[in-house]
């Protein structure tokens, strides 16, 4: 009977294995060139770079504005000392929107004590419709930090409400769990003063735990003891220095994280801003950025700066870790459904006939094929079908050349930006490394392939993201999902609204709030009055 089994299994288990090995040395191959190709970027960006002086992004003339939008949700614990961090941000001229997105504990009033907040009143054009704006409040030591307090609902709809009030040329958002370099924002606004064309620029995200942090910088980077987080340090290199700067130079960048991103506010307010229904909204901003710009034959691109530097939390549990990756997974599996009639059209250019189908078959199902590859092998060698020298080769494609790409990205970085100073530091992230592909790697899999199954069921919901927080001496951050960060410097604030174009506080497009003008004369009774700004059918944020 078992001899039959076999004869029957086998042609389907050799075209199986024969698929599953041909999807291998693709992907390989779509690997090495994404490697050859970050290379090459990152070698022409250090070139451009070096003895260039950033006073010439803060001194030119045409130095865009920039606005930073801080989505803040219970965060009294943390929301003063993330805000104090990001004042010491080196950039001439800086705004800075938190959102109060409806929180039921005291974020609100410790802004309020901390940065002698007064009520202001003002009209203002919701471009983007969001839940209602309940009140405006300006600092009276740092003007150029502007409060708003709305109804709850989520972080999406906080980074609208953030955009329609914002007046910089540009727009950062900054993620609470975030510890920005202090030149970092001179260093991401350099591709808008270089190119016209550039609609976002991303910076690279790097694993803080275990670094040492003072006065919300990091002022040692070590690498972490936890193996947990230190194995996403390696994940992280992997995905900024070879993936982010491979698409770089074939012009298909596909994501700007929402920990750390710059974008042109007239972009964004043409697309619509963020999506509400999804949990991959940063993704999806930039795919409608590059989809309108291709149907408009517009010119464009989209950058990721190596050396535009922000730091994150990490979980450093497994299971937070899977809630997050599941997340991830679901975001990405929905965004791409989203945008589906990109794939393989060559009216999206290089993204439509490469980069979304890269994401496709490399990002969004390789959990699934490498689920297949490994059902195939197992079944092969129990049928006595396959020998140990095929399981050998595809173990070999599935794990070795991934960690000599890892080993890769590894010394780019090192070699390029030098941030592990430490012999003990750079051996213990080569440990991580190899340890990665036993154990670690197949959870990822299962993870993603749960993300996978929560979206075809149609579950949005965050899930609830726990953190431990920094070293005592860093800024601590959020222990919820919804994110808060923000910034501003003791520049001159810049107006809330430029122009004086008033409406009629009837107007359907407007909710009379808080004017933007010197702190010192403003009035100190809020008086909102809003026009149809209330959402009843959309949920409030996930807690």
């Amino acid at each position: 009977m078992m001899a039959a089994l076999s004869t029957a299994l086998a042609p389907i288990l050799a075209g199986l294995d024969a698929s599953i090995l041909l999807y291998f040395v693709c992907i390989n191959a779509a690997y090495l060139t994404l490697v050859a190709c970050s290379t090459w970027e990152l070698v022409i960006h250090i070139l451009s770079i070096r003895g260039e002086s950033r006073a010439r992004v803060l001194g030119s003339a045409v130095t865009p504005s920039i606005s930073i939008l801080a989505p803040a949700y219970n965060e009294e614990a943390t929301i003063a000392e993330s805000v104090t961090a990001l004042l010491a941000l080196h950039y001439a001229n800086l705004e800075l929107v938190v959102v109060n997105d409806g929180s039921p504990d005291r974020t609100l009033d410790v802004l309020k004590q901390r940065f002698a907040l007064v009520p202001i009143h003002s009209i203002v054009w919701r471009r983007i419709d969001t839940r209602a704006v309940r009140g405006l409040y300006r600092s009276r030591t740092h003007p150029n930090l502007l409060v708003v307090d709305k109804e709850n609902g989520g972080k999406a709809d906080a980074l609208n409400a953030g955009l329609n009030l914002a007046t910089g040329d540009l727009v950062c958002v900054i993620d609470a769990d975030t510890i920005v370099d202090a030149d970092a924002l001179q260093r991401l606004a350099r591709p808008f003063l270089s190119h016209h064309d550039v609609l976002a620029a991303g910076g690279t995200i790097r694993i803080a735990n275990g670094s040492a942090i003072s006065a919300g910088r990091v002022t040692d980077a070590c690498a972490p003891r936890n193996f947990v987080a230190g194995v996403q340090v390696v994940e992280y290199f992997r995905a900024f220095i070879f993936g982010r700067l491979g698409w770089n130079r074939l012009g298909g960048n596909l994501i700007i994280s929402g920990a750390f991103g710059l974008f042109r506010r007239d972009a964004m307010i043409a697309v619509g801003g963020y999506t509400h229904d999804t949990v991959g909204e940063d993704m999806e901003l930039v795919l409608k950025l590059r989809r309108q710009a291709y149907e408009a034959g517009r010119k464009h691109r989209i950058l990721f700066v190596p050396d535009a530097v922000a730091w994150t939390e990490c979980p450093e549990s497994l299971r937070v870790l899977g809630r997050q990756r599941d997340r991830w997974h679901r975001g990405l599996t929905d965004v791409l459904w989203r945008h589906r009639t990109m794939f393989l059209n060559p009216r999206y250019g290089v993204v439509g006939l490469w980069c979304y189908p890269y994401f496709v078959f490399v990002e969004l199902l390789a959990p699934v094929l490498e689920l297949l590859g490994w059902v195939g092998l197992t079944l092969g060698m129990a049928a006595g079908l396959l020998d140990a020298s095929f399981a050998a080769l595809f173990f070999l494609l599935a794990y070795g050349i991934g960690a000599v790409l890892s080993a890769y990205s590894l010394l780019l970085e090192e070699w390029s930006f030098n941030r592990f100073t430490r012999f003990g530091d750079r051996v213990r992230l080569l440990l991580y490394l190899v340890l990665e592909s036993f154990g670690y790697r197949q959870l990822t899999v299962v993870w993603r392939l749960r993300g996978i199954w929560k979206f075809l069921r149609g579950r949005t919901d965050w899930g609830r993201m726990e953190r431990r927080g920094f070293a005592a001496a860093a800024a601590p951050v959020s222990a919820t999902h919804h994110a808060t960060s923000a910034s501003a410097t003791s520049a001159p604030a810049p107006s809330a609204h430029a122009g004086s174009g008033r409406a009629p506080a009837t107007h359907p497009a407007f909710t009379r709030v808080p004017s933007p003008h010197s702190a010192a004369a403003l009035p100190v009774t809020p008086g909102v009055v809003s026009t149809s700004d209330s959402h009843p059918g959309r949920p409030p944020a996930a807690a």
